[in-house]
């Protein structure tokens, strides 16, 4: 009889392929749109996913993220909310809503870059993206 061969780590490998480096703001927006995807993984007991986001949390509560920006990234991220509807929600427009996510995914990804450049276990971008609004650069 031959011997049957697992691979235990694939779920791994296959998060660390999609989310490779959580560093920029691009690779977050990834993250944040499969969030519920990561809560069912999580539940069906996907330590990796456990692991994905806890350190979210964790990122987004080091971020000190304004309330408006805070509030901005759940709905549209957590509720699925369009920006339109969270706009209405929070009694503002579309735009600033898109502002506020933007500047949200911004900081989180600031906390990320950190964590990769201090032997968080992170992987680091080879180019630092920088994000320009309008007359200020980030």
């Amino acid at each position: 009889m031959g011997a049957v061969k697992i691979d235990t780590q694939a779920k791994e490998r296959s998060l660390e392929a999609k989310y490779p480096a959580l560093d920029s703001p691009a690779n977050l927006r990834i993250l944040l749109s499969d969030y519920h995807a990561l809560i069912n993984r999580q539940y069906q007991g996907d330590y990796d996913a456990v692991v994905l986001l806890a350190d979210l949390s964790t990122a987004i509560e080091m971020a000190q993220l304004t309330g408006r920006q805070r509030q901005a990234l759940r709905l549209v991220y957590e509720e699925d909310l369009t920006q339109e509807e969270a706009g209405k929600r929070l009694g503002i427009g579309r735009r600033a809503v898109g502002y506020h996510v933007e500047d949200a995914i911004n900081a989180i990804s600031e906390v990320y870059w950190y964590w990769s450049r201090h032997g968080e276990g992170y992987t680091v971008n080879t180019i630092k993206e920088d994000v320009v609004y309008e007359n200020n650069a980030i």
